[in-house]
């Protein structure tokens, strides 16, 4: 079975995050659906995804909204979180031709905003880093 719009551009993302020297400097190969139970800091992780229905009369499209976590605990504390989004912002903003998009064209995609908080336990950061991405 074919991925949808949602799932084949979170595969594309995650491609195109590993394969980036400035987001894997920093992470590595840490980036996540569902990050293991033991995990290394820092990492990226996967959070909300949606798509809606963007068609018109002749094409099947999606705006899909996808936010990604970085997760840091690092003495800079906020600093690293911080860099890890300048990171993820030089690696996917405006970059629809390096993304591959396994049975979909990626028209668009745009960084939007991001969100930087300390941790509950007062140990590290998240950055909340949200994305949209017009594919058809």
């Amino acid at each position: 079975m074919a991925d949808g719009f949602a799932l084949a551009l979170q595969k594309g993302l995650r491609a195109r995050l590993v394969a980036v020297a400035g987001v894997t400097a920093i992470v590595s190969t840490r980036v996540y659906d569902e990050p293991p139970q033991a995990v290394t800091f820092p990492y990226l992780r996967f959070d909300q995804i949606t798509a809606n229905a963007f068609d018109t009369d002749s094409t099947l499209g999606s705006v899909v909204d996808i936010t990604i976590e970085a997760n840091s605990r690092s003495a800079s504390g906020r600093v690293e979180a911080v860099q890890i989004v300048e990171a993820v912002r030089a690696a996917l903003h405006r970059q629809e031709a390096n993304v591959t998009v396994t049975g979909f064209t990626l028209v668009e995609l745009i960084f939007q905003t991001y969100s930087v908080t300390r941790d509950t336990d007062g140990r590290g950061y998240t950055a909340v880093i949200a994305l949209q991405a017009l594919l058809e």
